[in-house]
């Protein structure tokens, strides 16, 4: 028999001891739970994770789409509606803050198409207890332009919220006569993506060409047929930049509404990109939105489906 030494055991023992064991998902019916998801998108594993509401019955759920490069997060939010009893998700899109892949804006959009497959997946509406048909979109800047262009596709039940939204087509339609704001954002991308600290994996004059080649149809003021037959809730900031700002939110709801949309709500806050002084005015909006104009859109599952 050979002899193993005792450095080894030390090694193997204390490698036992610090390793944590395989935590196995459960709820907690009377006040909620927490986990960690990775949800597969583009041949990678998104990184997540999910606030779940208390008790067993489907909840609706909350998916909480976060901006460029996503320093503001809403988890604070997502708290807030977890606690009023909706399943809130917050992910991170492909190549940012250390999801694997590669970040762009399509990649951003089939992320959030994969994200809704996932939770109406059987399995993963059965685990944490989601009612599939009852799903909701908040994004906030680059979020809420995915929000919006993600409209199209999505059934009528699927309920829109956009703070803040960055309107990426109308931006980079303006970079021929405004060729500062060109440099401005290509700035700001080799801010975000550099090597040693970036939060974000892409090349920046690749994120430039993407957004000139599809600057028009990128445009979510032209969504406004598609959005008409959904409920939403805009949300726009005083302080902020023109191609994100109130006056952008004011626009989009104005032509929703002039495409026939009759449950479109307008929110302005005389604030910063990010609300920093109205968050909790912020969460209080959205939960009333979420109660009335999203609540009469959906129906809940029935009893006997549950």
């Amino acid at each position: 028999m050979k002899k193993v030494s005792l450095p080894l055991i030390c090694a193997l023992l204390s490698s036992l001891l610090l390793t944590p064991p395989a935590r196995a998902f459960e709820l907690d019916e009377a006040s909620g739970s927490m986990d960690e998801v990775g949800i597969p998108s583009g041949g990678v594993k998104l990184n997540g994770l999910i606030y779940l509401a208390a008790g067993r019955q489907p909840h609706p759920v909350v998916v909480f789409l976060h901006g460029y490069p996503g320093n503001e997060r809403n988890l604070d939010t997502a708290q807030d509606v977890r606690r009023a009893g909706y399943d809130a998700l917050y992910f991170d899109y492909r190549g940012s803050w250390g999801t694997g892949g590669t970040f762009s804006f399509r990649h951003g959009l089939e992320d959030v198409d994969a994200v809704i497959a996932w939770l109406q997946t059987p399995a993963v509406a059965a685990k944490y207890h989601i009612d599939p048909k009852r799903i909701i979109l908040v994004g906030h800047s680059f979020g809420g332009w995915l929000a919006l262009m993600s409209a199209a596709h999505l059934p009528d039940s699927v309920c829109i919220s956009a703070m803040a939204a960055w309107n990426v087509g109308w931006a980079a339609q303006r970079f021929d006569d405004y060729p500062k704001e060109r440099e401005e954002t290509l700035a700001y991308f080799h801010e975000t993506t550099d090597g040693d600290s970036g939060p974000i994996d892409a090349k920046p004059d690749d994120l430039i060409a993407e957004m000139v080649e599809h600057a028009a149809p990128w445009d979510y003021l032209q969504q406004a047929a598609a959005l008409k037959s959904h409920a939403l809730l805009l949300v726009g900031a005083t302080d902020d930049s023109p191609d994100e700002d109130a006056v952008m939110s004011r626009t989009l709801a104005k032509a929703v509404k002039q495409a026939g949309g009759h449950r479109v709500h307008s929110l302005t806050y005389e604030d910063d990109h990010p609300f920093s002084g109205h968050r909790d005015a912020l969460s209080a909006a959205l939960l009333k939105w979420l109660k009335t104009d999203c609540a009469a859109q959906q129906k809940p599952l029935p009893a006997s489906k549950r």
